[in-house]
């Protein structure tokens, strides 16, 4: 190896090394502040003398005079400390600072940058200062780190590295490189999507010795001889390549696991930095903050951890700054000075469950929906509003600081989190704090799913977020406020087709279609498909780094035959389901009877009735009108009609108990009951569907075309 190679092989090394050591002094430091006895405190400060005395041998080999000087004289300010036998915030501050300046130094070499000028180089005064006389040093908050997502002077750290034991040699650790076991992993989900092709193949093989049998059946003398013998020979070619498919598969699931195994990490290295970004943060707004991890030992694959860094980093510091108050506030609520944010993960299924807590205020929801008003988002009035905090510009931060008032941070937690085909959740209690609750699947590169046809398109969706499939009937179809929703046994669902929601051609209409319910999180919605195809395990692929962000879609799901699928976000299109409804034809229409259809339309306000009777005329049908429910079932029983039309409040007998009437009637029950009211509570909609309406109108959003088009569907 020349000079040069050897060089580069030695800085590649050290940067390594370094980043494992500024992790090292960021936890004892930590830990430092906290020490409670003196055995603890010595401790720990034999084992900061210890790291900074590596880190300076590590850069004099690498000839970064700089660096050796700096940890030279970090170790003369530690010293300091050691013989006090106490910390005071001063010191503590200059040597956080020195862990930090050292990190910015190691991502400078990491893109071949002087350290000239850095932060490293004008901390040397102070730090020999803070040697000298460390009395002399003036307090100073620290520095807010950057929000996340700001680039480091300039670059990422160098790829880390997964610790794994070399065979033979147990207890010993080889430190591998990260991308290279993500390559091992890509090769590994290849070969496992191979021995699934190969499995295809095995069936093929089997049904042309189907063919072949009964073709030989039908021959006679040598021409039965000869297919006798090529059956048998295909019969022999088939269980070959049953017994290869069976050890392929055996191997590539054992390789698959190893690797899995090879590249798992502690939860608690997702968690890696942000104690010390909790701290300071709270230093520099006035507060008390403590990080709990909770569920640190859980192993889990490392390009999840590495994906949940961001979100995480993003959540504990919005807890901090917007969740929790400062002392004086929390002792006038009468709680702890010193606040708590608290992360935990844990398995369910194949899936994992990251939990972000504090005991903090809880979100202002009266500023959420001002703010989501002003900026023309919809405001439901209920618990679902909390969600608003994940669109995109929405903030309630009265000044822009580093960490609030630009309206960016929670979407990019919920972009992030959907990225890796998971969703997040918020929930709160007024005065005692806020919830979030990220759900991400247990693995990025395989994965199990549904392959479905929409608008003459092959999509996938992963099977973890189908809740079930069902055929719709037009019983099963409940129209509230203009929107079509699938009538659940315990609620209503958002109806929407697929092709509508990713702005494909609508298909043709079918008398029974098929739809898939997705769950994400607390939410659900049925997308209506063309076609159910199968159920498969696929290799997963990102979209590459032309295409940063497709709408409903992240990534492309390889099938086993070597097709592509665009792997569909169901986050993604469950939201988009909650604001579109299914189209017109969903159901093919009717042949239209040559009658005149009547509807039975009962109102006690003289207005309402005459402008909803002129709406049914101009549109065809014949109206009866009625002012109140008791002369609607009184003219109903003794004239009949087609559909019924009905306000809910009215003298003598109101629209939920004509709704009642015409169900229990023999003659009547299966007859249309579409209810239009003021009545706008969720309660109300409830009490209307559950007494059987079919569907259920509000005046406030009234529009004459919902009715027609409600009415048209249900005849």
């Amino acid at each position: 190896m020349d000079r040069d190679r050897l060089a580069q092989a030695l800085m590649a090394t050290f940067l390594e090394e370094l980043e494992g050591h500024v992790a090292a002094l960021n936890r004892d430091l930590l830990a430092l502040e906290k020490a409670a006895s003196p055995a603890r405190f010595g401790e720990l400060m034999t084992s900061l003398l210890r790291t900074v005395h590596s880190v300076k041998g590590a850069s004099r080999a690498v000839s970064e005079s700089l660096i050796e000087t700096a940890c030279h004289r970090l170790e003369e300010v530690l010293l300091v400390v050691q013989q006090r036998e106490h910390t005071t915030p001063e010191l503590m501050e200059v040597c956080f600072t020195a862990v930090d300046a050292l990190d910015d130094a190691g991502r400078r070499l990491a893109l071949k940058q002087e350290l000239r000028g850095s932060p490293l180089e004008a901390l040397l005064p102070r730090l020999e200062e803070a040697a000298r006389e460390p009395g002399s040093l003036r307090p100073s908050a620290p520095a807010t780190p950057e929000p996340p997502g700001t680039p480091a002077p300039e670059a990422s750290p160098p790829p880390p590295t997964v610790e794994a034991p070399a065979p033979g040699l147990e207890g010993l650790p080889v430190r591998v490189s990260a991308q290279k076991l993500d390559a091992l992993l890509a090769r590994s989900g290849e070969l496992r999507v191979a021995g699934l092709r190969m499995e295809g193949r095995v069936e093929w093989v089997e049904a042309v010795h189907e063919e072949l049998y009964h073709l030989r059946l039908r021959l006679r003398g040598t021409d039965e001889a000869v297919a006798r013998r090529l059956e048998a020979r295909l019969a022999q070619l088939g269980r070959a390549l049953a017994a290869d498919r069976r050890t392929l598969l055996q191997a590539t699931g054992g390789l698959d696991e190893e690797v899995r195994r090879a590249r798992t990490l502690p939860f608690a290295e997702a968690c890696a930095g942000l104690e010390r970004n909790a701290r300071d943060l709270a230093i520099a707004s006035g507060k008390q903050a403590r990080l709990e991890v909770r569920g640190g030992a859980l192993e889990l694959d490392r390009s999840l951890l590495q994906g949940l860094r961001e979100p995480l980093l993003h959540l504990v510091r919005n807890a901090v700054a917007h969740g929790l108050e400062t002392p004086t506030a929390r002792q006038d609520a009468g709680k702890p000075e010193e606040g708590r944010v608290t992360l935990s993960a844990r398995l369910r299924g194949g899936r994992v469950q990251v939990v972000v807590e504090d005991d903090g205020r809880g979100l202002d929801m009266a500023s959420i929906r001002e703010r989501a008003r002003a900026r023309g988002l919809p405001v439901l009035g209920d618990a679902g509003d909390a969600r608003l905090i994940f669109m995109s510009g929405l903030s309630t931060a009265e000044a822009v600081t580093s960490v609030s008032g630009r309206g960016v941070g929670l979407d990019v937690v919920r972009a992030q989190v959907e990225g890796m085909r998971g969703s997040v959740d918020v929930s709160f209690v007024p005065g005692r704090g806020t919830r979030f609750t990220l759900d991400v699947p247990l693995t990025l590169s395989t994965l199990r799913v549904l392959l479905v046809t929409a608008g003459r398109q092959s999509f996938a969706v992963a099977g973890e977020s189908v809740e079930r499939l069902l055929r719709l009937g037009p019983g099963d179809v409940r129209v509230v406020e203009g929107r079509q929703m699938w009538a659940a046994p315990q609620a209503l669902v958002p109806l929407a087709t697929l092709t509508a929601v990713l702005g494909l051609e609508a298909s043709a209409p079918r008398p029974r279609p098929g739809a898939m319910v997705l769950s994400a999180g607390e939410l659900r919605a049925a997308l209506v498909v063309d076609e159910v195809v199968a159920e498969q395990e696929v290799l997963v692929r990102g979209l590459g780094s032309r295409i940063r962000r497709a709408r409903h879609v992240s990534g492309v799901a390889v099938l086993p035959d070597g097709r592509m699928a665009p792997l569909l976000n169901a986050a993604s299109l469950v939201r988009a389901a909650e604001g579109r409804t299914a189209h017109a034809g969903l159901f093919p229409a009717p042949v239209e009877k040559k009658a005149r259809r009547r509807v039975l339309l009962a109102d006690d306000s003289m207005t309402t009735r005459a402008l909803e009777q002129s709406i049914l005329e101009a549109a065809g049908y014949e109206v009866l009108a009625c002012a109140d429910g008791q002369e609607a079932w009184e003219r109903l029983l003794a004239e009949g009609a087609d559909a019924v039309v009905s306000d809910v409040e009215m003298p003598r007998m109101d629209g939920f108990a004509l709704t009642e009437a015409v169900r229990g009637s023999q003659r009547f029950g299966r007859l249309p009951v579409v209810l239009v009211t003021a009545r706008s509570r969720p309660e109300d909609k409830a009490r209307g569907l559950q007494v059987g309406a079919s569907a259920y109108l509000v005046k406030s959003a009234f529009d004459q075309t919902h009715l027609l088009e409600t009415l048209r569907q249900l005849l």
